[in-house]
């Protein structure tokens, strides 16, 4: 009895494993088919179908994880739309830019630390004499020369010669990119060739108008003269003031000419500078001398201030002179307060400072920045007579001599100008 109890016990395990088995299988086949369908839904996803979803399988412990799969696939195809659309803005955006810069009459190259080209304009592609793509990877400095003490990465404003190109004028200007950790530079080449063209023929035929004016207004201060020294006859004292005036005025239209003519000179052949050792001190007090009855005509005088020793220089007394009195009329012209101009030297390092100072109307911060440009005159806000070539002549001639003028300016109060010259 009991063994017959034990088999049966035995049957009834094996039908209740058995029944367990083929219930574990279906579930099993099932999930199988479950995760089948996530990973082929994953796999289309990977290589771009977003359209791709997981089919309900009715079993609710699913239904989470299907969610959550088939939200997450509706979310990417929905950042994969906004990012073609972003794209497609882009690419508009980059079409217009590159337009625009290709439009330029200006043209543009970017290349590397080594000025090996990585993209260059149209204009640049023509004035270099190659095709598209050829001018990649190449080199810049094959197709442009630059002075020996110039590199492309310090170009500002730098004349080049373009070899393909050999009838034009080029300036370069050069821009450090700082996007990431390598180098990259942006050349700017322009094409000077007409404003050099232009610029030429109006110095030229300034040059050539002056030079023709200059004939009858020395003419006119001969005749002049010859009437104040009585040479036809004698003048009443009327007469005398009037033709003195004309003589101030005429005189002062001959300095305007030459100073147009003297610029000219130096814009074609640079300054030649003839120097020659000759006292400091001696050479301004000399200088004042000549200028002191012009400002003893307009109520003011000027007083010399050593505050050196006398030094021997090395420099072109005449380019020199034609400085210290250009800055002297000046300290005259705007000292409207009838007040002292002082005249001081100095030495400041290895500098020598010839200073002038009046106490005139100043110069504001605005034109400080200006005064020194060819053509630029303060004289014409106080209607008095002048071009601005003055200032220009002086400050290349103090350029020539290695030195530089400076400026320093308060307004209705003072103004001193600073001509600072190397001693050797």
């Amino acid at each position: 009895m009991l063994w017959y109890l034990v088999n049966l016990s035995i049957i009834v395990i094996f039908i209740l494993l058995y029944i367990i088995s083929r219930q574990t299988n279906k579930r099993w086949s099932k999930i199988n088919d479950y995760l089948g369908q996530v990973t082929n839904t994953i796999n289309s996803v990977r290589y771009g179908n977003l359209t791709a979803q997981i089919n309900e399988l009715g079993h609710p412990s699913y239904q989470n994880v299907t969610e959550s799969i088939n939200r997450m696939v509706e979310t990417l195809k929905d950042r994969e739309q906004m990012v073609v659309e972003y794209q497609t803005e882009l690419m508009k955006q980059n079409k217009l830019l590159e337009s625009v810069i290709n439009s330029l009459s200006d043209g543009i190259l970017i290349v590397n630390d080594k000025f090996n080209i990585l993209r260059a304009t149209p204009k640049v592609i023509d004035w270099f004499g190659t095709k598209g793509k050829d001018i990649l990877g190449k080199n810049v400095n094959e197709f442009i020369q630059l002075p020996d003490n110039i590199t492309v990465d310090k170009a500002v404003n730098q004349d080049i010669f373009i070899m393909s190109t050999p009838t034009n004028n080029f300036v370069l200007n050069s821009i450090r990119l700082n996007l990431d950790e390598k180098k990259r530079y942006v050349l700017l080449i322009k094409d000077v060739t007409n404003e050099r063209e232009i610029e030429t023929l109006k110095e030229d035929f300034v040059a050539t108008l002056t030079h023709d004016l200059k004939v009858p207004i020395v003419a006119e201060a001969n005749m002049l003269e010859f009437f104040l020294n009585g040479t036809f006859g004698a003048i009443s004292e009327k007469q005398y003031t009037a033709l003195t005036n004309m003589k101030k005025s005429n005189k002062e239209l001959v300095e305007l000419v030459q100073i147009i003519l003297d610029t000219y000179k130096i814009n074609k052949a640079g300054i030649t500078l003839e120097k020659e050792s000759f006292e400091l001190n001696k050479f301004v007090k000399d200088t004042i001398d000549e200028v002191q009855p012009i400002a003893e005509n307009s109520g003011l005088v000027i007083n010399f201030i050593p505050n050196i020793e006398e030094i021997s220089i090395t420099a072109d007394m005449m380019q020199l002179e034609r400085v210290v009195k250009n800055l002297i009329s000046n300290a005259i012209s705007h000292s409207n307060t009838k007040e002292k101009i002082d005249v001081e030297t100095n030495i400041d390092k290895n500098n020598i400072k010839i200073s002038v100072i009046d106490y005139g109307q100043g110069i504001s911060k605005d034109e400080i920045k200006l005064i020194f440009n060819k053509y630029y005159s303060a004289a014409n806000k106080f209607r008095k007579i002048g071009t601005g070539l003055g200032l220009y002549l002086s400050q290349q001639i103090v350029k020539a001599h290695g030195g530089e003028i400076t400026v320093n300016s308060k307004e209705n109060v003072r103004t001193e100008f600073c001509v600072k010259i190397p001693i050797n």
